[in-house]
């Protein structure tokens, strides 16, 4: 069972993943033709039903933990959230790196894009995870290892998001970012391997082998809702990234004017 959970699992988040990549190429370009509709409202439509199915199974049909009771419920939606946020943060990663190598305004609004997207999940997750301590460790902060350094990787990549505001060239601006962002996923390996590296209230990784049947498949439907959303939103942002970026480097020439011709020089 386990096995075909994970082929299942395997197909959809590649196939999610796929199909963004395909609508991005067709579909995100500045002044594409390409009728996205029909794909874009069934990722939607998937991403409703499958966010509402996890949520009653993670409700309603999973059991209670044993040590931590119903508490525990929250890693329905904590888990999934800080997987994608890791997962936009890497793309961000790469984009960065690829950036530096080789000049893309493409790579340029994709590494913004995911930057952006895997803040707003970092943030979610991490709001999530201080709910679940109060009632677990009694407090909603401590300066627990992954927690602090997962606090320090949502600040590094505030000051990402800020450094694109307030540069104004788009050449330096992509320059910049990228090193900021390059530094700021050095934290990832960090933040993933603190709870084995130092002695930690919050637990170690959990793996399918370790977890109830009922509670990975929950799990699983949850990510792969998440995943969905994280598409989307990544689809959507960088539609708008690349779009003011064309805006920004366009030639004077091809901007439009608010400025009317003298009627002398009119033939």
């Amino acid at each position: 069972m386990n096995t075909v959970l994970q082929l299942v699992s395997t197909t959809a988040a590649l196939g999610s993943v796929a199909l963004g990549i395909y609508l991005g190429v067709k579909w995100a370009p500045v002044g594409s033709r390409f009728n996205a509709r029909p794909a874009l409202y069934a990722m939607t439509g998937a991403a409703v039903v499958l966010l509402a199915l996890g949520s009653w199974m993670g409700l309603v049909w999973t059991p209670p933990e044993r040590e931590m009771g119903h508490v525990y419920r929250i890693i329905y939606v904590h888990v999934p959230a800080m997987w994608m946020s890791m997962l936009a943060l890497v793309i961000n990663f790469g984009c960065c790196i690829a950036y530096l190598f080789k000049a893309s305004w493409k790579t340029d609004a994709l590494a913004e894009s995911a930057a952006e997207i895997g803040l707003l999940f970092g943030t979610y997750g991490l709001v999530l995870g201080s709910i679940w301590g109060k009632p677990t460790w009694g407090v909603y902060w401590d300066w627990d290892p992954r927690l602090t350094a997962m606090a320090i990787m949502l600040v590094t990549y505030v000051g990402y998001t800020a450094l694109r505001r307030f540069v104004e060239d788009p050449e330096k601006r992509a320059v910049w970012s990228s090193v900021v962002g390059i530094i700021s996923g050095i934290n990832m390996p960090i933040v993933w391997k603190s709870v084995q590296w130092w002695r930690s209230l919050h637990q170690v990784q959990s793996t399918p082998k370790t977890v109830d049947p009922d509670m990975v498949l929950a799990l699983r439907v949850n990510a792969w809702a998440s995943l969905i959303l994280l598409v989307l939103f990544l689809l959507h942002r960088y539609r708008i990234a690349l779009a003011t970026r064309e805006a920004e480097v366009a030639l004077p020439s091809a901007l439009p004017t608010d400025t009317r011709a003298n009627p002398s020089e009119v033939v």
